[in-house]
């Protein structure tokens, strides 16, 4: 709970801030050569698709990110343009999936004690590479406007853990069955400050040695939230 306290009081900050900064450019100089959405922060949930039979997601799997892109108009209006970026993103997937490690070997069997399993998760944290098609109806003095952003996400997971939470202790290790590179394909739209997020992996979220009751884990996380985007 205190850390979605700060992380709504972080994207409620960027948002006086944006809205501060674009009326002060809307009061400035008439710009032919204006820039947009140049700083992005949101949050979502995080969806896994593909899941065995059986698995069923827990508690509150979330997503957040953070970062900057670089806005590259392709036309004189600048309503069409790309958007190549950089930033930071974490991701956290509560299931009943007990992710465990002896000797090196990591194992994945269901939650059988739910009175001494109070939580498992895997949990990513990358740096992200976000690339965007952008269409806009903006114009050099009024930072209210309607977009479209597709485009696609490489992340690459700086951090891979697994955590499982007893009533007696936390056990977290390093988890490589996660794959260090994902990628993704990415749609937000919206109006003004309030945008929404679509995400959906191309690429499995757990390698072939992650196995479950014989099969593989061959899941995939889709994302739904909103994304801010800033001056």
């Amino acid at each position: 709970m205190v850390r979605w306290m700060v992380i709504i009081g972080v994207l409620f900050s960027f948002w006086n801030i944006s809205i501060c900064a674009q009326q002060a450019s809307a009061e400035s100089a008439y710009d032919e050569k204006y820039l947009e959405d140049q700083f992005y922060t949101g949050f979502a949930y995080n969806f896994l698709l593909d899941k065995p039979d059986g698995v069923v997601q827990q508690s509150l799997s979330y997503n957040f990110q953070i970062g900057f892109i670089k806005d590259i108009p392709l036309n004189q209006r600048r309503n069409f343009g790309l958007g190549l970026g950089v930033g930071y993103a974490t991701n956290s997937y509560y299931t009943n999936i007990v992710t465990t490690e002896t000797e090196g070997i990591v194992t994945y069997r269901f939650s059988l004690d739910t009175e001494t399993v109070n939580r498992s998760k895997l949990e990513t944290h990358a740096i992200e590479f976000p690339l965007e098609f952008r269409w806009r109806t903006s114009n050099p003095i009024d930072y209210r406007f309607w977009r479209v952003y597709t485009g696609f996400k490489a992340e690459y997971l700086f951090s891979r853990r697994a955590k499982v939470v007893l009533e007696d202790e936390n056990i977290t290790f390093s988890n490589p069955n996660i794959e260090q590179w994902q990628f993704g394909w990415m749609l937000n739209f919206g109006y003004n400050t309030w945008n929404l997020h679509f995400y959906w992996a191309l690429s499995d979220l757990l390698d072939a040695n992650a196995r479950f009751e014989e099969n593989t884990l061959d899941i995939r996380p889709i994302r739904i939230g909103v994304i801010f985007y800033i001056l």
